[in-house]
């Protein structure tokens, strides 16, 4: 989400509640403490899945994963831009399929939160605006505007009109399946984070945000409808919050009930930047403080992020990842420890559902930053018991028991005695993930130069001065050429042994390559925070004519801020040459030609048709001429086994990528700079405190789905602007290569908790629990300690006391096997090391893949041997493993 200075009106968040059908219409209202479900207060937990960044191929894995991890609801924006990308023709196929999409939830039994907008800003390009709505007569984005409003109105009114048709509103009814009722739901929302801007336009923002809520709610869905960032949210629209933390917040009015539509599990990327991640520890924490405070909706964004395929990415400078360090990663694949954690906290907060939903909270002071919320109701008692302290323990007495708390930490109790769960106690497992390469995807590269030397034989269209790029392109390409010829005198000093003449270009952003007589001069590139560019370089001219052509690139356009459909992109100017006889030439007002896009593009040598139309450059000649604006192809097979795929691009530039037609989207390799200290999960967060990946590119690795994948010879396409050795591009699997666990034996684990009679405490010993992806098994313990172990996953370390018997329980318990458990107690270790103190074990383990090597052989595990076939070993030999490394098995 793209917030600097006042971060404001980003993801959409108008929503409407959602409802559950039976046979008969649902009923779906609100009061202050929740939503309403036929007259059922309900706590529910959502999870934020935008469908065109993924494929439609993984719905349904995904959601099956955010339902087992507790989710009720899945939220999604629906992208203007992706549906209407011309006026009046509306696209609803492939990635675009909403009614696909919400058809595979409601087939999963859960909940959806749409999120309508229309403006959606949620780093996508132009804020989900299609472009053309720039070009509207009159128009003025998202305030008291007759064009923007009637455009907008008609928007809302196809998504209705379409949710309608296909009878997904829980007003129209569904049949119930079993003991399941079939879910049919709508979360409608119009506008997004309207507040900080809404006070920019001042009266005119105030009508509009009023006009919004009335045509939403005349839309008749028949379910209630909300606004997030929006106090002034008129009735009967509900207001909510989106944050790192919510637990201030409150709606604005008592009727209404605390929703929390944007939990920030993570941040976006950017090309140049850190990785950002948010600790599950702190996530938990906020989640937890909100739910106390009275909260009954937690929106995650995101819960799976997803790719930004094709030119989506806004910002500008958004990465094709938009993993957004969430439980489910880019892949799809589970992100422990933070999908288990946030899994176990939703488990510990329905077990307090009842009484949550019934009472208001008696809060206690329990110590100078700790307290009690406690919740008494008929149908029982539960407390949350937090420490708000970010560097200390805290022993605190509540019921007339102790507790030990954590630092910044909350524990539930579902009875008011038992602890089931602490946000910053993790007893899940963590994965270790891998990006590697089996060596069986070689490719064989051809290139193409794209032609500069031909620019303006047939321009688009000249002008005298320098033209806005969105104006010229309509985002039709991100690649505008601006063309014109400067005159040198054969006389000229520099000629004779001079100073050597420079230029100057002043552009609105994004990137800029500069070329003269078909030359690359040089190239200059804007930031997120400051798109604009200033270029200075040699100007390397000849006496004569020469050809000065300037390569304006996008990389995304603005998707947040007051009238960011004003802003300009491309060359501005002025443009000047400096160093001459005459001193400095002003270039900005010669004639200029202009050539939308690039010649490859124009002849679709991105497609599977266009790339036979021109003879590419083959063998060792590509290695030897790396050169900028280069066109490179390479045929390869599909990779065995279901592993999620991604290309390797470390060794480009920046550029495009295209898989069989299809845009796997911008790739840069831009190194990250920034702060990669420590992080510690204490305190409050924002986004730069836990920074990843400094001195690395910030995106190394390309997600291509499997789906768009034929079983031979799909053709990759690279387009590379700057010059890179395309015979480095390697297609990875990604995929666990380890796993660990650091458990305390006094662990509050939840899996093994029940209150088997009110009020009477259970004490269950812990566990350390290790499982495998699905297709790999355990094939070793890196590090087992029973006692006081040290450090982290990937750095443990023995402490003063250890079970000399860790390593063999261990290994008894678990190699060979794709899940295993083990009790933490001195019985199962052979006896106590060290009596009085608290002892954890923490434990690393490798896994083993199944991979064919060969036919009629594969590799695996046989009841925890390890055999080594001659060719299996020299197969191994040749794969290029990203990452940890992991054991393999042959049997006949």
């Amino acid at each position: 989400m793209g917030r600097r200075g006042f971060l404001a009106a980003l993801l959409g968040c108008a929503v409407a509640v959602a409802v559950l059908v039976a046979v008969v219409h649902a009923a779906v209202t609100y009061d202050r403490k929740s939503v309403l479900i036929d007259g059922q207060r309900r706590i529910l937990f959502s999870g934020s899945i935008h469908y065109p960044r993924s494929t439609p191929e993984m719905w349904e894995g995904l959601i099956e994963k955010a339902k087992d991890g507790g989710l009720d609801v899945i939220q999604t924006y629906v992208f203007w831009n992706g549906h209407e990308p011309t006026p009046g023709n509306y696209n609803f196929e492939g990635r675009y399929d909403l009614v696909r999409f919400i058809k595979t939830v409601q087939k999963a039994g859960m909940f959806v939160h749409l999120r309508i907008g229309p403006y959606v800003c949620g780093e996508w390009n132009f804020g989900g605006f299609p472009v053309w709505l720039k070009y509207v007569p009159g128009i003025s984005f998202r305030t008291d505007n007759e064009p923007f409003k009637m455009a907008m109105q008609g928007f809302a009114e196809k998504i209705v009109d379409l949710m309608k048709s296909e009878k997904l509103y829980a007003s129209q009814g569904g049949p119930i399946i079993l003991s399941q009722a079939s879910i049919r739901i709508l979360l409608p929302r119009i506008e997004n984070e309207y507040g900080p801007e809404g006070k920019e336009f001042g009266a005119a923002g105030k009508s509009y945000i009023n006009w919004a809520a009335k045509m939403a709610v005349g839309l008749d869905t028949g379910v209630p409808w909300v606004m997030c960032k929006e106090d002034d949210a008129p009735d009967p629209v509900i207001n909510t919050c989106n944050g790192f933390y919510c637990d201030a917040f409150s709606p604005n009015k008592v009727y209404k009930p605390m929703m929390w539509t944007e939990a920030w599990s993570g941040w976006f990327t950017e090309f140049g930047g850190t990785i950002r991640q948010r600790p599950v520890e702190d996530l938990a924490f906020g989640v937890a403080r909100f739910v106390q405070k009275g909260g009954s909706f937690i929106n995650y964004y995101m819960y799976h992020g997803g790719t930004n395929f094709g030119r989506t990415a806004g910002g500008p400078f958004i990465t094709t990842s938009y993993d957004y360090d969430a439980p489910l990663d880019e892949y799809g694949l589970v992100r422990e420890p933070k999908f288990g954690h946030l899994k176990e906290l939703h488990r510990a907060v329905k077990l307090c559902e009842q009484p949550l939903v019934s009472a208001d909270p008696t809060v206690t002071t329990l110590g100078s930053m700790q307290e009690a919320h406690v919740f008494r109701s008929s149908s029982g008692c539960a407390a949350f018991l937090a420490n708000y302290n970010s560097n200390s323990y805290a022993k605190v007495i509540f019921n007339n028991e102790n507790y030990s708390l954590p630092p910044w930490s909350i524990s539930i109790l579902p009875d008011c005695k038992n602890v089931v769960f602490n946000t910053a106690t993790v007893g899940v497992q963590t994965n270790q993930m891998q990006m590697w390469a089996d060596g069986a995807s070689s490719m064989m590269w051809e290139k193409y130069d794209e032609e500069v030397d031909s620019l303006a034989a047939t321009p688009l269209l000249t002008s005298t001065g320098l033209l806005e790029q969105l104006n010229v392109t309509r985002d039709n390409s991100d690649y505008l050429w601006y063309i014109t010829s400067v005159e040198v005198n054969p006389s000229e000093k520099f000629l004779q042994g001079g100073d050597p003449l420079s230029l100057t270009v002043q552009s609105a952003g994004h990137a800029l390559h500069i070329f003269i007589n078909g030359q690359l001069q040089g190239s200059a590139y804007g930031t997120r925070e400051d798109r604009r560019i200033s270029y200075k370089g040699n100007a390397n001219l000849r006496a004569g004519t020469n050809k000065v052509a300037l390569l304006s690139v996008a990389c995304g356009l603005p998707n947040v801020g007051v009238h960011y459909e004003t802003w300009s992109t491309g060359v501005v100017g002025p443009v000047v040459i400096h160093g001459l006889d005459e001193g400095s030439r002003d270039l900005t007002w010669q004639t200029w030609s202009y050539q939308v896009g690039l010649k490859g593009e124009q002849m679709n040598l991105n497609s599977l048709e266009g790339s036979g139309s021109v003879e590419w450059m083959q063998g060792s000649l590509v290695a030897q001429n790396q050169q900028p604006l280069a066109w490179y192809r390479a045929y390869f097979e599909t990779p065995s086994g279901d592993e999620p795929l991604a290309l390797d691009m470390g060794s480009m530039g920046k550029g495009q990528i295209w898989i069989n037609g299809q845009s796997i989207g911008r790739y840069w390799t831009a190194y990250a700079e920034g702060d990669c200290k420590t992080c510690s999960y204490t305190g409050t967060f924002r986004a730069p405190k836990c920074q990843a990946g400094c001195g690395q590119p910030t995106q190394r690795w390309y997600h291509v789905p499997r789906s768009w994948l034929q079983p031979t010879r799909n053709l990759l396409v690279v387009f590379e602007e700057l010059g890179g050795d395309s015979s480095k591009i390697a297609l990875v699997k990604r995929s666990v290569s380890g796993v660990c666990a650091d458990v305390s034996e006094y662990h509050p684990n939840i899996k093994n908790w029940q209150i088997e009679s009110y009020g009477e405490p259970e004490f269950h010993t812990a566990k350390v629990h290790l499982k495998c992806a699905p297709g790999q098994s355990i094939s070793a313990i890196k590090f087992a300690s029973f006692g006081t172990p040290l450090g982290t996953c990937g750095t443990f370390q023995q402490g003063e006391c250890h079970s000399a018997n860790s390593h063999s329980v261990l290994e008894k318990r678990c190699i060979g096997l794709e899940r295993c458990v083990v009790a933490i107690s001195p019985n199962n270790f052979g006896g106590d090391p060290c009596p009085d103190m608290m002892k954890r074990v923490a434990v690393e383990a490798s896994g083993q893949l199944l991979i064919e090597v060969g036919p009629g052989m594969e590799c695996r595990e046989s009841k925890g041997k390890r055999l080594m076939h001659s060719f299996a070993r020299s197969f191994l030999t040749e794969a290029n493993v990203y990452g940890d490394s992991i054991g393999y098995f042959v049997t006949n």
